[in-house]
C-alpha cells in the first residue's frame, strides 16, 4: 500500500480530480470535506501528508484551524495549503500556523507531484540512523541531518520540515550570507522573499521560546540571512 495522503476539500469535483490523480500514483488517498470529520479522522490515525484548502464548508478559515490542531499533534507531518486565496496575508498566515508549503490550485499536476513527492523524501530521512557524517555542532546548536532534529542548549527545536532546512542551510556555512532564493532552493520551496522572512521570523520566535537571549540568525538588508557563529561579537 502507498503512502497515506489526506485530501481535506469542500468541493467534491476538485476533491475528487485530486484523489484520482494521486491514486493513479499509489498513493493510499483518503478525502474529508470539512474540518471536524478530518480531525475526527486524524485523531483516531494520522495520514502521512495533508492537502489542505483554507475555505471548507461553513468555516470561511477551517483549514487555518485544521492546520494548528494538526501541528499539535505532529511538528513533521507534511502540510500543504493548496487554495485558491493566494494573498500574501493569507500565505503567511498559513506559514506560520506551520505549513511546509502554500499552493495556488492554478498548479500544474506535475508540479504539485513533484513537491508532494520532495516532502516525502524528507520525511524519510527521519527514520535513518544517525551517524557522525550527520551530526553538526555549532556551539549551543546540535543538528542530526539524518533524523531531522535540531536541539540548541540540548533542548530539542520543534520546527516543521521546511523551517529545518532552513536552519540547516544557514548553518552549514556560519557567517556566510544566503540569499532567499538560495534558501528556497535549499529549502526545495517555491514561495516568494516575503514567505521567506515569514518562515525566519517563526524559527527565530521557536529558539527565542528556548533561549531570550537568541541572536544567532541575523538579516543582512538587501542581502538575506546569515547565521552568527557564537564566538562572533
Amino acid at each position: 500500500m502507498g503512502r497515506r495522503i489526506a485530501i481535506v476539500e469542500d468541493e467534491p469535483a476538485i476533491r475528487e480530480n485530486y484523489a484520482v490523480v494521486l491514486r493513479r500514483q499509489g498513493y493510499d488517498v483518503n478525502t474529508y470535506i470539512n474540518r471536524p470529520q478530518a480531525l475526527a479522522a486524524f485523531q483516531i490515525r494520522l495520514p502521512e501528508l495533508v492537502l489542505l484548502d483554507i475555505g471548507l464548508e461553513d468555516e470561511v478559515e477551517g483549514g487555518f484551524d485544521l492546520c494548528r490542531e494538526i501541528r499539535a499533534m505532529s511538528h513533521y507531518l507534511p502540510i500543504i495549503f493548496l487554495t485558491a486565496r493566494d494573498s500574501e496575508f493569507d500565505t503567511v498566515s498559513g506559514l506560520r500556523l506551520g505549513a511546509d508549503d502554500y499552493l495556488n490550485k492554478d498548479i500544474s499536476m506535475p508540479h504539485l507531484l513533484a513537491r508532494i513527492a520532495a516532502l516525502f523524501r524528507r520525511v524519510d530521512a527521519l527514520r535513518m540512523p544517525a551517524s557522525n557524517d550527520s551530526l553538526i555542532e555549532r556551539g549551543s546548536l546540535s543538528i542530526d541531518s539524518n533524523r531531522l532534529t535540531i536541539t540548541w542548549k540540548s533542548i530539542t527545536v520543534d520546527l516543521t520540515l521546511t523551517e529545518f532546512w532552513i536552519v540547516y542551510s544557514l548553518t552549514r556555512y556560519p557567517g556566510h550570507v544566503k540569499q532567499r532564493d538560495q534558501l528556497m532552493k535549499e529549502a526545495n520551496v517555491q514561495v516568494d522573499d516575503s514567505t521567506i522572512t515569514s518562515h525566519i521570523k517563526r524559527i527565530r520566535k521557536k529558539f527565542l521560546t528556548i533561549d531570550p537571549k537568541f541572536s544567532a540568525i541575523e538579516t543582512i538588508y538587501g542581502m538575506g540571512y546569515r547565521w552568527k557563529s557564537e564566538d562572533v561579537p
